[in-house]
């Protein structure tokens, strides 16, 4: 079962798939905006926040709140990757819904030579770099829930 977070930014990818639509068969999609190095950036410090074993700067590349959840999630995740003292070996980024969303896949090795690998979604907001590494976020409470019940 997916969680919130999932269902969200699932939803989020998949609207933006009809817009993609409209955009001529020359063009690639990109914008001159998107910067496709600051992309890089977020996983470089990503990276960075594993090897450090740090939870505030987890969450930082992860875009999400200082809360208990996030600080629960952010040790859940540096206790199965943290400190492994990961070398980057290659990153490849491909932006799949166009310039403001992609898939990351980061190829390393730790501190005893193991070869590492990881796959996530990067993903700009309001101009900022994030990598869809935390899943439990709740769900807004100013928002209704959908149903997926039949109506009467």
């Amino acid at each position: 079962m997916r969680t919130a977070v999932e269902r969200r930014r699932l939803l989020a990818a998949v609207a933006v798939v009809p817009v993609l639509a409209l955009v001529p068969a020359c063009s690639s999609g990109h914008s001159d905006t998107a910067r496709p190095g600051e992309a890089r950036q977020a996983v470089d410090a990503y990276v960075d926040a594993l090897n450090r074993r740090s939870a505030d700067d987890l969450m930082t590349v992860g875009g999400v709140p200082d809360a208990a959840w996030s600080r629960r999630e952010a040790a859940r995740i540096l206790a199965d990757k943290g400190g492994r003292g990961w070398t980057v070996k290659n990153v490849r980024i491909e932006y799949d819904f166009g310039p403001d969303v992609g898939s990351a896949r980061v190829e390393a090795t730790d501190k005893s030579g193991r070869a590492v690998r990881d796959r996530f979604t990067v993903l700009r907001e309001k101009g900022d770099w994030h990598l869809v590494v935390f899943e439990d976020a709740p769900a807004p409470t100013n928002k209704p829930s959908s149903s997926i019940d039949r109506p009467a």
